[in-house]
């Protein structure tokens, strides 16, 4: 007579491993819907045109801060001056720079650039901010 293997009864268990036992896997749980609103604020014409006027000064004092830093960076790294590009970002940031672009004088002339072009350019950013600031506070 010979010994056959049985078949492993339902209870039985093997154990291989010496790893630690893994938690049963779950789903984690749905986050509940959040509905959309069904009027939401209604904005009457006037808070849409404040609205509309305070984007387009952020945009604007923002645009004009790049362009500054866009010279800046173009003067630092030395970018060909014949250049399509670099001659309208740099009338664009003369034009721009609201009296800053000989603040400083420094023995380096592309850290007299960086330094008063930057500063320019957080000019414009602080103009741009406190200006759609006042315009906000200004609509009813």
């Amino acid at each position: 007579m010979t010994d056959t293997p049985q078949p492993p009864h339902s209870g039985d268990r093997l154990v291989a491993s010496s790893a630690p036992p893994q938690p049963p896997l779950t789903r984690p749980e749905p986050r509940p819907h959040r509905p959309a609103r069904p009027g939401g604020p209604v904005l009457t014409v006037w808070q849409r045109v404040v609205g509309a006027l305070v984007y387009l000064v952020r945009l604007a004092s923002r645009v004009a801060a790049l362009a500054l830093v866009l010279h800046a960076v173009f003067t630092v790294f030395s970018a060909n001056p014949a250049n399509v590009w670099y001659r309208f970002v740099e009338t664009l940031a003369s034009t721009l720079s609201l009296g800053l672009a000989n603040l400083f004088q420094f023995a380096d002339p592309r850290l007299t650039t960086l330094v008063n072009y930057g500063l320019a350019a957080v000019v414009w950013l602080i103009i741009g901010s406190a200006l759609a600031s006042l315009v906000r506070r200004a609509a009813p």
